[in-house]
């Protein structure tokens, strides 16, 4: 009799742990991309729901539902960073990284990411857009 007190403050601590993570910005981040076509960014409570969500958004600016791949995600999402790329043979793609602890340490790997010393198959390669942990999106420039 005395351990189920227990298991039902378990059970309730275990059920409200990820609201409570994501309340406190430690929820999850996933991108989606259909090259060529679109792509879709969300934050929500889990990585599922954040991946669901966009593919989802990717679907809704024009990619189909087999062209929209799950491509990054993360939890907790911590800073991400959305990089343009282009080929120099004319296909462009977005490459999406997730999970740094700062601002500064997105905006330093993204200038690693673009390279173009170590990326020579480019022609172009810029960061695009930096997001919070909370989904507020920053344009590079700020």
């Amino acid at each position: 009799m005395a351990q189920r007190p227990g298991v039902i403050l378990l059970a309730v601590v275990m059920a409200a742990w990820p609201m409570a993570a994501f309340a406190e910005g430690r929820g999850a981040v996933g991108f989606s991309q259909a090259p060529e076509m679109s792509s879709g960014v969300c934050f929500a409570s889990s990585i599922r729901k954040a991946l669901d969500c966009a593919k989802k958004k990717c679907i809704k600016d024009g990619g189909t539902a087999e062209d929209c791949l799950e491509t990054t995600a993360c939890f907790p999402a911590g800073w991400s960073i959305d990089v343009f790329a282009q080929s120099k043979e004319g296909p462009h793609w977005h490459e999406t990284f997730c999970g740094f602890d700062s601002k500064e340490t997105a905006i330093k790997a993204s200038r690693s990411i673009c390279d173009m010393k170590q990326r020579k198959g480019l022609m172009e390669c810029s960061l695009v857009a930096i997001y919070d942990e909370d989904g507020k999106k920053f344009d590079p420039a700020q």
